[in-house]
């Protein structure tokens, strides 16, 4: 039951998921008025874009051999489906989220680019960093971050994160697919872009 557990919560939280999730936490807490048709078309675009687009684009790449497991278990099948994203991520800057439209969603997925590109790089030199974690921290200094921006409470979504970080840690270390190393790196990889980007909009 407790492998179950662990290895759904891997799932469950997926790097996939971490932008969109990002994203409705931003439209959901932002004092802006920002109208329903424009969240509902960003929400897709992005949908689209960040979860079923690699999806379908990580099928092609089994299929040719070019990689085993949605999870990316060695440092060389994670070279092309990063760099596939960061190619994906810049498509969203340009088209999707432009700096004078949603300035903070723009820099959160430039800090995004930023983590993915390290990522690329870690990994060409065969340095593996926990992508669940870079997701996930990601996006937990992304929201908090928000919190003093709007200067809101958040409290709770905070203390829900720091469980769900912790969960999926738990998990990766569970499954041994990553050193505790891995899962420092992954998270300084996530957090650090976010906090640099932070000075653009903040």
């Amino acid at each position: 039951m407790i492998n179950f557990i662990l290895k759904s919560i891997s799932f469950i939280f997926h790097p996939l998921i971490m932008p969109i999730l990002g994203v409705i936490f931003y439209f959901s807490k932002t004092p802006r008025f920002i109208p329903e048709p424009i969240i509902k078309a960003k929400l897709f675009s992005i949908s689209i874009l960040t979860i079923v687009l690699p999806i379908l684009l990580f099928f092609l790449l089994k299929t040719i051999n070019k990689v085993d497991t949605i999870y990316l278990k060695s440092t060389k099948e994670r070279i092309i489906p990063l760099f596939i994203n960061c190619i994906i991520t810049i498509l969203i800057l340009t088209s999707v989220l432009t700096i004078n439209e949603i300035t903070e969603l723009y820099f959160f997925f430039l800090g995004i680019l930023c983590s993915t590109l390290t990522c690329l790089f870690l990994a060409a030199f065969k340095v593996k960093a926990s992508i669940h974690m870079i997701g996930a921290s990601g996006c937990f200094c992304f929201a908090l971050l928000l919190g003093v921006h709007y200067q809101i409470n958040i409290n709770g979504s905070i203390a829900l994160m720091v469980i769900i970080l912790g969960a999926i840690a738990t998990s990766r270390l569970h499954s041994k697919s990553h050193s505790p190393y891995e899962l420092i790196i992954g998270t300084l990889v996530g957090v650090i872009p976010q906090i640099l980007m932070l000075k653009y909009w903040l």
